[in-house]
């Protein structure tokens, strides 16, 4: 049987830190599980974890095999669970998609991208040293720059605001829509699909 797609959501584990900006990634994962009824468990990598199957293929079957995971350590130490769920599913870099926020590209933006650099993302630091590779799919999710003068740490540690609750869940929902489509058409093909209607340009 082939590897699965490993489906990783980049954020900081507990309720202190759940509505955090930097917590999108955990996020959409929630969406992913509740879409498949699954529900995450602890595993032996020191990660929540549930096995499911993601998106539809064309003709209407079921998608492909995945397995969703939230490291249970902070940011900074994401690499290690991400390393260990990879060897034990026998999972390649051309098959792990790990979804963040990103502060380059404006609030509730998605972009696709494999390889790249981390642009000083310390949970993507943390992936790509445990890996010994840049090149994994990403799902950026724009949270847009701090205003003023406030510390991009204060910023990305600070819970979203009430007002845009609402629409973070519709983005939540279309990162999530977005993450099937890499999984059931591949990178690719998912890829044409959310960023072709966009008028904006990459970041």
């Amino acid at each position: 049987m082939s590897a699965p797609w490993l489906v990783v959501g980049l954020g900081n584990p507990g309720p202190r830190y759940a509505r955090n900006r930097h917590n999108v990634g955990r996020m959409v994962v929630d969406v992913l599980a509740g879409r498949a009824g699954a529900r995450l468990s602890s595993q032996r990598a020191r990660a929540q974890v549930a096995e499911v199957r993601l998106g539809v293929l064309p003709g209407g079957a079921p998608g492909p095999r995945a397995v969703l995971a939230q490291p249970g350590t902070l940011m900074n130490g994401s690499g290690g669970p991400v390393k260990a769920l990879a060897d034990y599913y026998g999972v390649g870099a051309d098959q792990l998609l790990v979804v963040h926020d990103e502060l380059d590209l404006p609030a509730h933006v998605l972009r696709l991208k494999r390889g790249g650099g981390e642009g000083g993302h310390n949970g993507l630091r943390s992936v790509s040293s445990a890996l010994g590779t840049r090149d994994y799919a990403r799902l950026r999710v724009g949270i847009g720059r701090p205003p003023g003068r406030q510390d991009p740490a204060d910023y990305v540690l600070g819970d979203v605001p009430v007002g845009e609750r609402q629409a973070l869940a519709v983005t939540l929902e279309q990162a999530a829509d977005a993450v099937e489509q890499v999984v059931a058409l591949g990178l690719e093909a998912a890829q044409q699909r959310l960023h072709a209607p966009a008028a904006a340009p990459e970041v």
